[in-house]
C-alpha cells in the first residue's frame, strides 16, 4: 500500500491508493481511514472496467464523507474521459487530475466544459511559462503543480495568487522533499487563499531526514501552523554531513533506478 500524505490548507492529509482486488483496496481504505486520512487517490486509465470497479469499491469502503480523487495521467481520449467521467460521477470524485493529455492545451479544456465533476491539471505544468498559459487559458478547476517545476518557490506563490485571481483552486505537488523543503512548502501552502483541502507531501514514505526532529507528517495525515522560528525546523548537521559522505561515495540518489533497471531486464 502506498501512502501519499497530503499536507493540507486545513491540516488534513490524503493517502494514495494501489489498485488492487476489492478486499484490498477495502483493507487500504480502512488503514487509512484509522490513521486519521481525509482524502483518498486512486489512479485511473489503466482499464476502464476496472476502473470503475475498483472506484465503486473504494468509495464502497469509504462511506460518504471522505474525499476521493482519481489521477488518469492524461491517459484517455476526449471521447473515453467524456464517457468514463459520467460513468464515475456517481461516486462523488472530488476532482480527476489530467484526464486526457496536456497538449494542445484546449483538450482539457473541452473535457471541462462538458462534465460536472472538477478536473485537475497536472502534466504540462512543467515552466512558470508552461503554469501561466494554462492557468490563463482556464483549461481546469485545480491546477497541481510544484515550485521545482516553475523554478523556485516565489515563482509558484505568483502563479497560485494568478490563479486564485482567475477563480481557480492550486493543490501542491510532491517530489519527495525532505522535511527542509517541505516545511518552506508549508509555509507557503499556508497563505494561499485558493488550495484545495489536501496538498502532497511524502514525508510518511521517508525513512529518513535531516532534521532533529521530524515534521508531523512523517507519521500522520495533520500539519497545522509552524510557530517555530524561521521555517521552524532545525537541521541535523550529523545527517547532513552524513549524507555528503554517502554522496561522494555512491553518487546521486536515483529512486527509480531500481524499476528501470528491472524494466531494461526484462
Amino acid at each position: 500500500m502506498q501512502h501519499f500524505a497530503q499536507l493540507y490548507f486545513t491540516d488534513v492529509q490524503l493517502q494514495r491508493l494501489a489498485r488492487d482486488t476489492h478486499e484490498n483496496l477495502a483493507a487500504q481504505v480502512n488503514e487509512g481511514l484509522g490513521a486519521g486520512f481525509e482524502v483518498f487517490y486512486l489512479k485511473v486509465g489503466l482499464d476502464d472496467t476496472e476502473d470503475l470497479e475498483m472506484v465503486s469499491a473504494v468509495r464502497e469502503a469509504l462511506g460518504p464523507l471522505p474525499r476521493l480523487r482519481l489521477d488518469a495521467n492524461g491517459s484517455w481520449t476526449i471521447p473515453q474521459a467524456l464517457r468514463n467521467l459520467r460513468a464515475l460521477g456517481e461516486y462523488d470524485i472530488d476532482f480527476v487530475e489530467q484526464p486526457v493529455r496536456d497538449h494542445p492545451v484546449g483538450q482539457l479544456a473541452e473535457v471541462r466544459a462538458r462534465v460536472e465533476m472538477a478536473v485537475c491539471a497536472n502534466e504540462g505544468l512543467w515552466s512558470e511559462a508552461d503554469a501561466y498559459a494554462r492557468i490563463r487559458a482556464r483549461d481546469a478547476d485545480v491546477y497541481c503543480f510544484s515550485p521545482y517545476w516553475v523554478g523556485s518557490i516565489g515563482s509558484f506563490h505568483r502563479l497560485a495568487w494568478l490563479a486564485d485571481y482567475e477563480g481557480l483552486q492550486v493543490c501542491k505537488h510532491s517530489h519527495g522533499e525532505l522535511g527542509l523543503a517541505a516545511a518552506a512548502g508549508h509555509h507557503v501552502v499556508l497563505t494561499l487563499p485558493n488550495g484545495v483541502q489536501g496538498h502532497q507531501q511524502t514525508a510518511y514514505l521517508i525513512e529518513h531526514d535531516i532534521l532533529t526532529e521530524p515534521i508531523p507528517l512523517a507519521h500522520g495525515p495533520r500539519w497545522g501552523v509552524i510557530d517555530g522560528p524561521g521555517l521552524g525546523v532545525e537541521v541535523d548537521e550529523a545527517a547532513v554531513s552524513e549524507a555528503a559522505a554517502r554522496y561522494r561515495a555512491e553518487g546521486q540518489y536515483l529512486p527509480w533506478q531500481d524499476y528501470q533497471i528491472a524494466n531494461e531486464e526484462r
